[in-house]
């Protein structure tokens, strides 16, 4: 802050332009925060929807012997789900409408150990 002779009270240009630098590099933080926060949650609500189609999957086997046609359940918002079943085994992927080139995939069946993996 700058007394001037005067007495005048107030900031200097150079004080003035290092806080409005300062509160762009906070906004430019933020902004950046946020749009991964988007990304992680698209991805948790792909993730969530293969846990209810692996349920759902698996309740069938129980009930019917076999995974072939089953219906798929219906995805979150913006989430589409895929399914491929055999009489031993299945295969699910997830993509979201928002997350274009970004699929999960889980998948079930003899010889298989999956986790839900996401490219």
């Amino acid at each position: 802050m700058n007394t001037g002779v005067r007495g005048r009270i107030g900031f200097t240009l150079l004080e003035l332009l290092a806080v409005v630098t300062i509160i762009g590099l906070l906004a430019v933080l933020a902004v950046a925060k946020f749009g991964d926060s988007k990304r992680r949650a698209y991805l948790a609500a792909m993730k969530s929807d293969l846990h209810v189609v692996a349920t759902t999957a698996e309740s069938r086997f129980t009930s019917e012997n076999s995974y072939e046609n089953m219906p798929v359940p219906r995805g979150s918002a913006g989430v589409t789900l895929t399914f491929v079943g055999t009489t031993t085994g299945w295969t699910a992927q997830a993509n979201h409408a928002s997350l274009p080139g970004m699929t999960c995939t889980l998948a079930s069946g003899p010889g298989i150990t999956s986790d839900i993996e996401c490219r």
